[in-house]
């Protein structure tokens, strides 16, 4: 399959469902660390399974690893003033990315968000996907969960480490510029993990086996990178031959990516979409379910994830190509939000990952009849079409078309 990224190869590639896999992946990283730890999230939430995150943070701080950490401030409004503590006695290098202020989210300016979820270790080992340091069990807005969310992660190997690294870095050094730096020398740190990265490989770069892998980090940002996850995306769709499977928690997209999956299922490409069957948001899920009539007249199949919340950012096209990361399928995904994807080109991570939705979609979600979504009330219409008409005059209001 054709690629319109530049893939290298030499990966080794972890899938990882869930918080369960992820944290005890991070925990063991970050102890491991010998020279420094970068990790950004949307939410840090200091209970439960994720406080053991923020514990592996302090030990790494304390016996000398530059240590630098990046939350969203609508994610992560505030710390709490224990952790604070702990976190400057140690030595980590804290951030809250745009904080909201007095007038929160009113103004259209403070909707661009930093939601990926991103860590790299010692420059060698990198961490990309949709879960939060979180525990899966519990939610924010809902509390505890009878069962835990669905969402993925991967952890990686390989040269594409260094593009995680230097983003994280960048994204680092321009909050440093606007803000008061901390307690950690981050010059001295930065000469040291080259200093090691260059014992490590003659050449400067991580070390990697040569068979692996093909992968890329794709980033979506407000400046170099607007459309890269958008068209990644589409361009996989439009070469589809045989199947897409598509898993996305907040699921709006745009007339271009409709047409994506609208084409490839009229063309014989089984199509198959996996999206969140819990009421959470107004506008998220009542928007969705307005363009339901569309996609299932063209005959892509929609299955309703149902055991607990879906959270998850991924698909799989053809048995080989396959992404994973914290973009969701929306405008706010899309066209605001700072997001991180790691695009895969290989079978075996193709295959697994597939195998996980599969399962979802057979035992944990229901499908969407065409003919009962049709007889819907004419109440439930409305409230669809409402959410729709609400979400595309927000975008009017940032000058955004979608």
């Amino acid at each position: 399959m054709a690629a319109m990224l530049e893939h290298r190869s030499g990966h080794h590639l972890t899938l990882l469902k869930g918080a369960d896999a992820l944290f005890p992946a991070l925990i063991e990283a970050i102890d491991a660390s010998c020279h420094e730890v970068r990790l950004e999230t949307y939410i840090f939430h200091f209970k439960g399974s994720a406080e053991p995150v923020a514990q592996a943070l302090v030990r790494a701080a304390r016996r000398g690893v530059a240590v630098s950490l990046v939350m969203d401030g609508v994610g992560t409004p505030d710390l709490p003033g224990a952790w604070q503590r702990q976190f400057d006695q140690a030595g980590v290098a804290w951030r809250i990315f745009r904080p909201l202020g007095r007038f929160g989210m009113l103004l259209p300016s403070r909707w661009r968000r930093l939601h990926r979820k991103l860590c790299v270790v010692d420059g060698q080992l990198a961490f990309c996907g949709g879960i939060n340091v979180l525990d899966d069990w519990f939610d924010p807005n809902h509390g505890e969960l009878d069962a835990p969310r669905f969402d993925f992660a991967v952890r990686v190997s390989g040269p594409l480490v260094q593009a995680v690294h230097a983003t994280m870095a960048q994204f680092w050094w321009r909050l440093q510029a606007t803000q008061s730096a901390r307690q950690v020398d981050l010059a001295n740190a930065w000469q040291a993990l080259q200093q090691a990265v260059r014992e490590q490989s003659p050449d400067g770069l991580p070390r990697a086996p040569h068979a692996g892998a093909s992968a890329q980090l794709v980033l979506r940002d407000n400046v170099r990178h607007r459309t890269r996850i958008e068209r990644a995306y589409r361009q996989a769709l439009g070469l589809a031959r045989h199947e897409i499977v598509l898993a996305n928690a907040y699921f709006l997209p745009g007339r271009k990516m409709r047409q994506s999956l609208i084409h490839a299922a009229r063309r014989g490409v089984r199509v198959r979409l996996l999206l969140q069957g819990r009421y959470e948001y107004f506008l998220q899920y009542h928007a969705t379910r307005a363009l339901y009539d569309q996609l299932l007249a063209a005959g892509v199949e929609i299955y309703e994830y149902q055991a607990s919340f879906l959270h998850a950012k991924v698909a799989v096209v053809d048995g080989q190509w396959a992404t994973v990361g914290s973009s969701n399928i929306d405008p706010l995904s899309l066209l605001l939000a700072r997001e991180a994807n790691v695009v895969v080109q290989d079978k075996a991570f193709a295959h697994e990952l597939h195998r996980q939705l599969e399962q979802a979609m057979r035992h944990e979600a229901q499908r969407i009849d065409p003919a009962r979504h049709a007889r819907r009330s004419v109440g439930g219409r409305a409230l669809d079409w409402l959410a729709l008409l609400a979400m595309r005059a927000m975008l009017f209001l940032i000058g955004k078309r979608y």
